[in-house]
C-alpha cells in the first residue's frame, strides 16, 4: 500500500505514540506530522501549551501589526484561532489593540511592557525546549534541519518564524494547506488519503485497527471515518469475525475518489521534493527519522 496520507493531518488527528508504520516512513509529510505531534505534546519550562502565543508575541516584538488577518496569514494561523490567541494575550495584558488612525475599521496590534517581559521568559523556555526536542541531533544537524524546513515555507513567512519547533509547526500547516488547496471543490482533504488507501488495500477492518495503522487516537479515527461515511466513501458493516462490532469498507465511490486524492498527494510530494532541492528530501527524511527514533524505541520497550 502507498499511504502517503498522512501527508498532512489535522490538529485533531492526535498521535497515539505508536510505532512507525514501515510503508509510511518514506514520506516527508507523514514524518513531519509525526514530529509535529511529538513536539506539541511536550510542555516547556513555563508550562505553556500553545506555541502560537509565543509566535505572535515574538513577531510583534519586531513591529506593530496593522492587520490581524494579515498577521494570521503570514504566520499560517487559522483566522478564527488567531482571534482567540489575540483575545487571550490581550486578557493577560501582553498585547493591546488600538484603532488604526489610517483606517478606523481595524486595530493595530502592539506588544505591551508586560508582553515584552513575558516574551523574554518565553524565549529562554523556547531555547531550552528546542534543545531538548532536538537532542538526537548535533548542533550542525539542527541548523541544517531548520534550513530545510524553512524551504517549505513561503518566503514572506521565513523571517517571522524562529526556533525549530515553530518551523516544524509552520511547515506542517503549510503542507496541509497546500495539499487541501489541490482538492478544493471535491469535498476531500489530504487526510482522507490514509484511511481510503489503507481500507482499499487491506479490505474491511475494525476502526481500532485503522487508528493503530495511521497512528492516531480513537476519537481522531472516528472523526475521519464519520467524514468519509457522510460522503458515501466508506460504509460501516458488521465484522464477519466479530458480529458485535463494525468493520469499515470502502465503497465504489470511495475507490473512485481515492484516485482524486492520490493525485493531489503525489503532486504535493513532487512539489515538496522541488522545494527541498537536490538531495534535500533524503536529508530531511533522515533527520525527521532521527527525531522520531527515541519515541519509536520507547514504544517498543519491553515488547517481545
Amino acid at each position: 500500500m502507498n499511504p502517503a496520507s498522512a501527508t498532512t493531518g489535522t490538529e485533531e488527528t492526535a498521535e497515539t505514540g505508536g510505532a512507525l508504520p514501515a510503508p509510511l516512513t518514506g514520506y516527508i509529510g507523514y514524518l513531519l506530522r509525526r514530529v509535529h505531534a511529538q513536539f506539541s505534546t511536550t510542555l516547556d519550562s513555563t508550562g505553556a501549551t500553545d506555541a502560537r502565543d509565543f509566535l505572535v508575541l515574538d513577531t510583534l516584538a519586531g513591529q506593530d501589526w496593522a492587520s490581524q488577518l494579515d498577521l494570521a496569514e503570514r504566520l499560517g494561523i487559522n483566522r478564527t484561532v488567531m482571534v482567540q490567541v489575540i483575545d487571550r494575550l490581550e486578557a493577560r495584558g501582553e498585547v493591546q489593540r488600538t484603532r488604526d488612525p489610517g483606517d478606523r475599521r481595524q486595530y493595530v496590534l502592539s506588544l505591551t511592557d508586560k508582553g515584552r517581559t513575558a516574551l523574554t521568559a518565553r524565549r529562554r523556555a523556547v531555547a531550552e525546549r528546542d534543545a531538548r526536542l532536538t537532542a538526537p541531533l548535533t548542533r550542525e544537524e539542527t541548523a541544517r534541519f531548520d534550513e530545510l524546513l524553512a524551504r517549505l515555507l513561503p518566503e514572506t513567512a521565513r523571517p517571522l518564524v524562529q526556533g525549530t519547533e515553530y518551523l516544524v509547526a509552520q511547515a506542517h500547516v503549510q503542507l496541509r494547506r497546500q495539499g487541501d488547496n489541490k482538492l478544493t471543490g471535491t469535498g476531500l482533504r489530504v487526510r482522507h488519503y490514509g484511511p481510503l488507501s489503507a481500507l482499499t488495500a487491506s479490505g474491511p477492518c475494525a476502526q481500532q485497527q485503522l487508528a493503530e495503522y495511521l497512528a492516531i487516537t480513537g476519537p481522531a479515527a472516528s472523526q475521519l471515518v464519520d467524514e468519509l461515511v457522510k460522503q458515501g466513501l466508506v460504509r460501516r458493516g458488521r465484522d464477519p469475525h466479530d458480529r458485535r462490532r463494525y468493520a469499515l469498507e470502502v465503497t465504489d465511490s470511495g475507490r473512485q475518489q481515492l484516485t482524486v486524492v492520490a493525485a493531489a498527494v503525489q503532486e504535493l510530494a513532487s512539489e515538496v521534493a522541488a522545494m527541498l532541492g537536490p538531495g534535500g528530501e533524503d536529508e530531511l527524511r533522515a533527520l525527521l527519522l532521527r527525531l522520531l527514533e527515541p519515541a519509536h524505541t520507547a514504544a517498543h520497550a519491553g515488547k517481545p
